[in-house]
């Protein structure tokens, strides 16, 4: 599958628009299951898993910058763009409540554990803001947590797509965790 999800790629970065569609259908059931896992910490989101994927293709589908790279950059870019989607529709519940944003403390271990439950708005704009000032510095380990995080994936796949061991991955991950805890909590 890797190989010809890297075909397509390569056809979808000649101007193939067809190949950009087919690449799309080759992943969409992992999508889908990334899109699930991602709506599940997000509480109270009115977005469904098919919704979300599709708001991410025509994301991903709008003419950019530079093409795709590998299967690592697509899986990199759709994790980006259902983080910016779930983000987005986050701030327009806060926006909804009245008396504005309460900030709600943001348990790094439950955040970064897939059968934790949900965070609510509030928890998960902190994270997201958090995530954005940690890239600034460490953008390597916020890749890690924004692929860990958003798109749900395993250190074993993680390790896979970006091509290094899983041990060096554990490592970066312990790291990325206490960074991560000491930008949520600075008290």
């Amino acid at each position: 599958m890797s190989e010809s999800v890297t075909m397509l790629i390569d056809a979808a970065n000649g101007g193939d628009a067809e190949a950009l569609r087919r690449l799309f259908a080759r992943v969409y059931d992992e999508l889908k299951r990334l899109a699930h896992i991602q709506l599940g910490r997000a509480g109270g989101q009115t977005l469904n898993t098919t919704g979300l994927v599709h708001e991410a293709y025509l994301k991903l589908a709008q003419p950019g910058e530079g093409g795709l790279t590998d299967r690592e950059h697509f899986f990199s870019l759709a994790a980006r763009a259902m983080r910016q989607i779930v983000i987005d529709r986050a701030r327009a519940q806060i926006a909804e409540k009245r008396g504005g944003a309460q900030r709600d403390l943001v348990d790094i271990d439950a955040a970064f554990d897939v059968a934790s439950g949900e965070l609510g708005p509030e928890a998960l704009l902190r994270l997201n803001e958090a995530l954005d000032h940690f890239a600034a510095e460490e953008p390597r380990l916020a890749r890690l947590i924004e692929l860990r995080f958003f798109a749900g994936l395993g250190l074993d796949q993680i390790a896979v797509l970006q091509q290094v061991s899983e041990r060096t991955l554990n490592r970066d991950w312990r790291q990325a965790k206490v960074r991560l805890y000491l930008a949520l909590n600075p008290d």
